[in-house]
């Protein structure tokens, strides 16, 4: 009874056949013999399970999929300065103005390399990365194809050589060689698109510029000069019976794509006449009359509008003033008529007509139900609205695989987080303030003044003054010490009310702190003394009775043209008094003397009655 047992076992390893219901009954038979109908049935099976078998096709990973699952597992550091700017931490920059410094200063020295690189590509031979990173090479910029064909002819095409691609052409013609259509169709393209001469290699000079012109603060001016100028760079002349037209007569046939190249009579210039309507009329209903010109004619002609032909339309709408907020809605119907998706650059467009200037930033993460939230009520509130729900969907969709890049530029990007850190501090508990806080500053935000100011409040009406030393801290490494009222807020909250002593000792080591900052002989110009800010610093002196350094701080006023305030004076005497220093009392009633305060005799008062004065004191 064993052997078949054992038989039966080695037979089902050797062929994978596990078949519960057929082993279940095979263990029911008492005498585990083998009858007929068994073996039969157990030979079906056997075919069954061959014919089901399906091998599984052999997955193929990227040179880059190792790497791609290890930087999966990497979050954001929140405690390091953006990546970008990690390569010499000394100058990782602190304040937005040193940002955008650094950003452009960065994107200069990448295009000069760039730069250099394609321009002498012998020095490049050499290739370290595993695996190849083509953008750390110089690009192929030489002709591998020495023989006439049309193998060779493509090579020119792609590396738009545009001379030795019209000579190829002629050499094939000219050998009786004859040209595809879809080859013929990328020459003619490239002809008209390089104005039939070879591109030029631009040097760096007007990337520099027009990059420095596009991250400046968002002016109108900035932004028209650089749109000038890159006008200006792309302009190419249309000279007559040019190589285009020379070519496109010679051809036996002529199809649609063929007049395209030439005249460009399709969908896309259609787009590009839609974007530039706006400047070639006046007034606004002119403009409007002009769009519904070009999207009749292109009825007419039965062009199918695409995507870039709405987004084009909305585009030149947010030129038309008043009338855009009248005439999106009927773009987007048309598009939904039409069964054309929205992508983000209709969001954008839909969102400029009906936000104020400045508002658009919102744009690169409403998607989904709240976008169509606001495109159906049209009274989107997002910078001005205290909902922090919606805050925080809006901010799960930017921390979404790398939808923060849609932000925009750094100055945009500032923006966004701005809003949304001041949105925190005026809904959000404290302890969420500040984890949100240390997640933000400095990886992705360096806060304005303003953001500071916003923080200091949101401690102050939870009652978390004790953080005060620590944002200090963070003031100076940002470099906000030099923002006068920041600092004189700052001190204000410290000196309002008393703390626990242990909290009282660190305001006043931050004091001592903040007193630097003063200082005229730092390596910046130090701050002008206030009344308010000496008053406070020589309050929370006082509070932990650092007479000395107090007093030091009394003869600032003198030396600055600043008037102790009474309540000033008398808490400094009860100080005297509780430390047991008549001396002090009375330098104290002659600093009073010395401004000719009217509340010296009260003080004097005092220190007679208080203080245990020899004759000459007296």
């Amino acid at each position: 009874m064993a052997a078949p047992i054992r038989h039966v076992g080695h037979s089902i390893r050797r062929n994978g056949l596990i078949v519960l219901n057929n082993f279940e009954q095979l263990r029911g038979h008492r005498s585990f013999g083998w009858t007929s109908a068994l073996r039969q049935q157990a030979v079906e099976t056997k075919q069954d399970a061959i014919e089901s078998i399906v091998i599984p096709r052999k997955k193929t990973w990227s040179k880059e999929a190792v790497l791609e699952a290890l930087a999966s597992t990497v979050g954001r550091d929140t405690t390091a300065y953006p990546y970008q700017f990690q390569d010499d931490p000394y100058l990782s920059p602190r304040t937005p103005n040193e940002f955008k410094l650094y950003y452009l200063s960065k994107e200069s020295g990448r295009s000069a390399a760039k730069y250099f690189i394609n321009n002498n590509p012998k020095f490049f031979t050499k290739d370290f990365a595993g695996p190849h990173i083509p953008c750390l090479m110089p690009e192929t910029v030489s002709l591998l194809l020495e023989e006439v064909s049309e193998e060779a002819l493509k090579e020119r095409i792609s590396l738009r050589k545009v001379q030795a691609a019209i000579d190829m052409y002629d050499q094939l013609l000219q050998a009786g060689t004859a040209v595809s259509m879809e080859t013929t169709h990328d020459l003619l393209d490239l002809i008209c698109l390089c104005g039939d001469r070879d591109p030029e290699q631009d040097g760096i000079t007007h990337h520099i510029t027009s990059l420095c012109v596009e991250q400046e603060s968002g002016e109108k001016r900035g932004r028209r000069t650089k749109l000038r100028r890159d006008l200006e760079i792309q302009k190419t002349p249309w000279r007559e019976n040019n190589n285009a037209e020379r070519i496109f007569n010679l051809l036996p046939e002529r199809d649609t794509r063929c007049y395209s190249a030439l005249i460009r009579a399709d969908v896309h210039i259609f787009n590009a006449l839609l974007t530039a309507a706006p400047r070639v009329r006046e007034t606004h209903s002119e403009r409007w009359e002009l769009i519904t010109e070009l999207l009749t004619e292109m009825n007419q002609q039965k062009i199918q509008p695409t995507l870039m032909t709405f987004n084009s339309v909305l585009k030149a709408l947010r030129r038309c003033g008043s009338m855009a907020k009248t005439k999106a809605p009927q773009i987007l119907s048309e598009m939904k008529a039409v069964g054309v998706a929205p992508s983000l650059a209709t969001y954008d467009h839909i969102l400029a007509i009906f936000y104020k200037s400045g508002m658009i930033i919102l744009t690169v993460y409403l998607g989904g139900v709240l976008l169509c939230y606001y495109l159906t009520c049209f009274s989107p509130q997002c910078l001005d609205n205290k909902d922090l729900e919606l805050g925080y969907k809006i901010n799960i969709l930017v921390e979404v695989g790398e939808n923060w890049r849609l932000l925009g530029d750094p100055y945009q990007k500032s923006i966004y987080y701005g809003r949304f850190f001041n949105l925190l501090c005026l809904m959000e508990h404290i302890d969420v303030v500040m984890k949100w806080y240390r997640q933000l500053i400095p990886s992705v935000y360096y806060p304005n003044p303003q953001g500071v100011k916003d923080l200091l409040q949101a401690l102050d009406t939870d009652s978390r003054l004790d953080l005060l030393p620590t944002i200090w801290k963070d003031i100076c490494s940002m470099g906000h010490d030099n923002k006068l009222d920041l600092v004189e807020e700052v001190l204000s909250l410290m000196a309002r009310e008393k703390q626990s002593p242990e909290v009282q000792e660190s305001f006043a080591v931050c004091a001592l702190e903040i007193k630097k900052v003063f200082d005229p002989d730092r390596s910046r110009p130090g701050l002008e003394w206030s009344t308010s800010s000496l008053s406070n610093i020589t309050f929370l002196l006082l509070r932990v009775n650092k007479m000395q350094q107090a007093w030091e701080m009394l003869q600032l006023f003198k030396s600055n043209n600043r008037v102790p305030s009474e309540a000033l004076l008398q808490n400094f005497l009860s100080a005297c008094q509780s430390n047991g220093s008549p001396q002090t009392a009375v330098g104290l009633v002659q600093l009073s003397a010395a401004f000719c305060l009217p509340e010296t005799p009260k003080l004097a008062k005092r220190a007679l009655a208080e203080f245990d004065l020899t004759e000459e004191q007296r």
